[in-house]
């Protein structure tokens, strides 16, 4: 069993920034993709931007130039960088994580990002 746990989210104002973590524990992670997801309310869950175990990264064209995400593999973490939000960012942002060991995905509980006009 792996658990991931995401931290950072909150309350900004458009223009401002937050970096959301995802710590993942448990059974050995080994190579793994891990993405950040986010649900608007509303709105279907949508991907936001996805990372391979080797740091290959992709973005959904709505947040491309503001978010970056990156991991660190030793300490089963990954990151999601968001700048320059705006109001329309505002949902509840989930950790994904695809092991690969395994073959079985692990969602985290969500952290609700409200960004304000």
């Amino acid at each position: 069993q792996v658990h991931l746990v995401e931290s950072g989210g909150g309350l900004v104002q458009a223009g401002e920034s937050l970096r959301l973590s995802c710590v993942g524990s448990g059974n050995i992670f080994g190579p793994s993709s891990m993405a950040w997801y986010r649900q608007i309310l509303g709105k279907q869950r949508e991907r936001v931007a996805i990372i391979s175990y080797d740091g290959v990264a992709a973005y959904a064209d709505s947040v491309k130039g503001r978010f970056t995400i990156s991991r660190d593999n030793p300490k089963n973490t990954s990151y999601l960088q968001m700048n320059s939000l705006k109001t329309e960012d505002t949902g509840v942002y989930y950790c994904w994580a695809w092991i690969l060991q395994s073959r079985t995905s692990y969602w985290g509980q969500g952290t609700q990002v409200t960004v304000s006009s």
